[in-house]
């Protein structure tokens, strides 16, 4: 059974470009010159789509002859604060751009230095969401492509991938939701809904939104300060339109189940999530709904909603053998350091059993040791 998940599926046929105007500008970001640990020739685009349900910002890293990795983030965040904490790893950084061209998705107005979007124009739902994305891939002229998600980004990429089965070649997601909005997410949507439409990103927004991604040991208290990634996130989350979140919001919360459609999902599937996400029990729903031949779950000890950013290193040694099975490894010259996941002596014993080929078909709690490593269970 275990086999099945690693057995390498083949690609599928290739969109159709379609005739839509775009536009395009070269952009330059911080963490340009960290991946790979190195300068690298490869140059950064943002691409503005226009699709029937409105413009996307793309922006694109890498080199485009490879394999497409999209990411779309949670709600108020873009690819800059919601993915940066994993691409600053550099060992994940080799592994993901060694193979793949990222393409990041921000949801409608939340990319950098975007406008309010007109009251006039009508909000999208979470299907037109997912339908952005295929004309996102027909654009660029993308077969299948595999795709990361956080939370509310999450559950539009499995919405996808639900509608669109044959562009899809793997889900990585991060504390994903897949049923329909609980009551106590409900009234917290209402609250932050209320409080984006009256007072815009104020500080009880934030606090909502920061207990969304994080966990209390990153977020401080009245005696321990909150950590770095916490304050540039609030930073970041300072610069979102109000109103552009409110619609991202709208969209997120009256979205259907798709716990049906889970279950004829054949791409490769892995999950993880936060132990202290709010989302956890979500998560563990949609694993035990998804064909337990093409998933894993992954449960990341002492972290929120957004391990991305909050314990990114917990994701390489779970990522690098899931992506074994598509035939991608991480370059040679990196193989050898004592912090690679390949090192022995960061291999826990059962990642190595032969029913597990890699990775165990179920829940693997990890947490980080204070020397930076992963610490499995």
């Amino acid at each position: 059974m275990a086999r099945d998940l690693f057995k390498p599926f083949s690609v599928y046929g290739f969109g159709i470009r379609v005739d839509v105007p775009v536009a395009h500008r070269e952009v330059t970001y911080p963490w340009q010159t960290v991946f790979l640990g190195q300068t690298t020739d490869a140059t950064t685009w943002e691409h503005i789509v226009r699709t029937a349900h409105g413009p996307v910002s793309v922006i694109v890293y890498g080199d485009r002859d490879k394999p497409a990795l999209l990411t779309y983030p949670d709600l108020a965040l873009n690819h800059m604060s919601c993915f940066q904490g994993l691409f600053f790893c550099p060992e994940a950084a080799s592994l993901l751009l060694h193979n793949y061209c990222i393409y990041h998705i921000s949801p409608p107005g939340h990319e950098l230095g975007a406008a309010a979007i007109s009251p006039d124009v009508p909000v999208p739902s979470a299907d037109d969401l997912a339908d952005q994305i295929i004309e996102v891939l027909n654009y660029f002229r993308l077969g299948s492509v595999m795709c990361m998600g956080v939370t509310a980004g999450a559950y539009i990429l499995a919405l996808f991938a639900i509608k669109y089965r044959e562009r899809v070649r793997g889900l990585i997601l991060v504390s994903p939701l897949c049923k329909s909005a609980s009551w106590t997410e409900w009234l917290y949507n209402k609250v932050m809904s209320s409080l984006l439409y009256f007072y815009g990103m104020s500080g009880l927004l934030k606090e909502i939104l920061l207990h969304r991604y994080f966990s209390k040991e990153v977020r401080g208290s009245a005696e321990i300060p909150e950590s770095d990634i916490v304050q540039a996130c609030r930073r970041l989350l300072d610069e979102r339109q109000s109103i552009n979140v409110l619609r991202f919001l709208q969209a997120i919360d009256g979205r259907p189940d798709i716990t049906e459609g889970l279950k004829r999902l054949k791409c490769r599937t892995l999950i993880f999530v936060g132990e202290n996400s709010p989302f956890h029990s979500e998560a563990l729903h949609m694993m035990a709904k998804l064909n337990r031949r093409y998933s894993a779950l992954v449960e990341v000890q002492g972290c929120g909603s957004m391990v991305t950013e909050e314990q990114p290193p917990a994701m390489l040694i779970p990522m690098e053998y899931f992506l074994v099975g598509y035939g991608l490894y991480r370059p040679c010259q990196l193989s050898d350091s004592p912090r690679s996941p390949l090192s022995p002596s960061c291999i826990a014993p059962e990642l190595l059993s032969p029913q597990s080929m890699g990775l165990k078909l179920k829940p693997i709690k990890t947490r980080l040791s204070p020397h930076g490593k992963s610490v499995h269970r």
